[in-house]
């Protein structure tokens, strides 16, 4: 088949569905990531194409409206093919859809969903016996009925071999980060990540809700300052009493207002924030793994990589040797 696309691109192919209802956000992060040119990368960048399923205008959320002459024959040719959240998550896709999402796997293509994105996936049978995730709210639905999918509530997007899905919309500029550092490497996905101005890399096993939103007020100004001096202390022994002693709080009142404001304990939160901080060392160093673990703060490299192991299910010298690949700058 030949791929059809909307201008001529040496980049990878990419296209969204656009339907009657939708909201603008979740089309609006795959063209700002996938659609806007980035010269100053360096790198033949995506070729974006927005699909509808008919040719008359599409009615969006707000009473705005979009034209797109790319149809479904577009839409499935391409690469990466990207469903945003659905209009119904109780209803389910036109047969044609269907059948663009069937195709477009049978050749190989990557499938991605944003959100409730994920009921078309399933209605297309594509993630039968896979792990996806949803917007929290919709799990236990998907799960209900599509019974053979295996429904993660608890993370930010899951990536199972070239079947691709996000929780919540924002969560989909996660994924889309994500799908950039496969495609280009780290330097690149970093970059668009600070364009953006997002975090670099959110591990995609990452807790996608908080029950209690954070707090506002002078207590929280205090807590988010010792969270800005533990940042730039990570190579140093922290305890929650000195974290508390730089919120000047008693450690109890500094446990009680963390867990307010950010839905953990400090104790977990360093934690993520070190391995966090250990990426960039891995992608763009030589440094060994018991010297990246020193420089982000863990007792031993033993330690250093048990926590790694759980926050991004994979060891550090895997998750190196993948990106240095996917950055170009070794083989294999």
């Amino acid at each position: 088949m030949t791929v059809v696309s909307a201008r001529d691109s040496a980049g990878p192919s990419v296209t969204v569905l656009a339907y009657d209802g939708m909201s603008a956000f979740e089309l609006g992060i795959v063209t700002e990531v996938f659609g806007l040119p980035r010269p100053e990368l360096g790198v033949e960048w995506y070729d974006l194409a927005v699909c509808a399923e008919h040719p008359e205008p599409v009615r969006m959320l707000g009473g705005a409206t979009l034209v797109t002459a790319n149809g479904l024959e577009v839409f499935e040719a391409a690469q990466t093919v990207i469903i945003p959240g659905v209009g119904d998550v109780h209803g389910a896709p036109s047969p044609a859809v269907i059948a663009a999402l069937r195709g477009a796997r049978r050749r190989g293509a990557r499938i991605v969903s944003i959100c409730s994105g994920a009921f078309a996936l399933a209605a297309a049978g594509l993630l039968d016996g896979r792990r996806a995730t949803t917007h929290w709210r919709y799990a236990e639905l998907l799960q209900r009925r599509f019974p053979l999918v295996r429904v993660d509530p608890d993370v930010l997007y899951v990536d199972d071999d070239g079947v691709l899905s996000s929780a919540g919309s924002a969560a989909g500029l996660d994924l889309c980060v994500h799908l950039i550092r496969t495609d280009f490497g780290p330097t690149v996905a970093n970059a668009v990540a600070r364009r953006l101005v997002i975090p670099p890399h959110r591990d995609g096993g990452q807790a996608q809700f908080i029950e209690t939103p954070v707090a506002v007020g002078h207590d929280d100004d205090r807590i988010n300052r010792s969270m800005t001096w533990a940042m730039s202390h990570l190579d140093r022994p922290l305890t929650v009493d000195g974290l508390a002693r730089q919120a000047h709080m008693s450690t109890r009142t500094y446990l009680r207002h963390f867990k307010r404001a950010s839905g953990t304990s400090p104790i977990r939160w360093l934690i993520a924030q070190r391995v966090q901080a250990s990426l960039a060392l891995l992608e763009t160093t030589t440094a060994s793994i018991d010297e990246i673990a020193t420089a982000t703060g863990f007792e031993t490299a033993v330690t250093y990589r048990h926590h790694f192991a759980r926050a991004m299910k994979t060891s550090p010298s895997a998750y190196r040797r993948a990106f240095r690949v996917a950055d170009g700058t070794v083989g294999g």
